[in-house]
């Protein structure tokens, strides 16, 4: 496999061209508290996308022209054992990229209630009442921190270099095989476990394991379009 995705375009306007031929303007403090240019520099960067009639100017279309010649970089090859193990070899790729939207996303998705677990103070009846119905509640944010957290679980127990289903195998196997005959009066041989075999399975908590992958591979499903920073 050979993957090889560059940076989004970035769109270069009027506005923008603006700003960089005003690059000694230092920004100030808006309204809202954040930093940006000063107004006459916004001002500069309208007349530049207007003509005399308060049409589209020709620099404004130039740069639409150019835009839509500039095309991201998108190689993608997949060589044919790629998909023998297709879980695992996506895993390696798509666990990195959930830890790095975990630790640097900038927003959340509305994730549903019934999706998070009751008695966590997740869920939005467990958070305190919404000053305006329009309101995200305080629990919020803390309930696709739990999501992206279980989803990057599940890739974890799917990464090649993870044997979770070992932790449930405990002592030694030792068998040996017995002959019997069947009802044909056929030879045949049956596995026995002997006396000192010590091997256990313990099938609950591997039933418990599998079945939270999987709700974890469900969650990634359902809040696929929320992967976004």
């Amino acid at each position: 496999m050979k993957i090889k995705i560059g940076p989004y375009i970035n769109w270069i306007g009027p506005y923008q061209i603006a700003d960089m031929l005003c690059f000694w303007v230092k920004p100030v403090k808006n309204e809202y508290g954040s930093k940006d240019k000063p107004d006459w520099v916004h001002q500069f960067g309208k007349r530049l996308s207007k003509n005399s009639k308060g049409e589209e100017s020709l620099l404004s279309k130039v740069c639409h022209w150019i835009h839509s010649k500039r095309k991201q970089t998108v190689e993608v090859k997949i060589d044919y054992w790629d998909t023998w193990n297709m879980n695992s070899t996506l895993a390696i790729i798509i666990l990195p990229m959930l830890k790095q939207l975990r630790d640097k996303k900038h927003g959340s998705p509305f994730v549903r209630d019934e999706d998070v677990p009751e008695g966590l103070n997740l869920r939005s009846t467990e958070a305190p009442p919404k000053e305006n119905e329009w309101d995200t509640d305080e629990n919020h944010f803390k309930r696709w921190d739990w999501v992206l957290d279980e989803i990057i679980w599940g890739f974890e127990q799917e990464h090649p270099d993870c044997d979770w289903d070992a932790q449930y195998h405990t002592g030694v196997i030792d068998t040996e095989w017995i002959p019997i005959t069947d009802e044909n009066g056929n030879q045949l041989f049956e596995m026995k476990k002997t006396e000192k075999d010590t091997s256990h399975f313990d099938i609950e908590g591997y039933k418990a394991h599998s079945e939270r992958i999987d709700n974890a591979m469900l969650l990634f499903g359902r809040y696929y379009r929320g992967l976004w920073d």
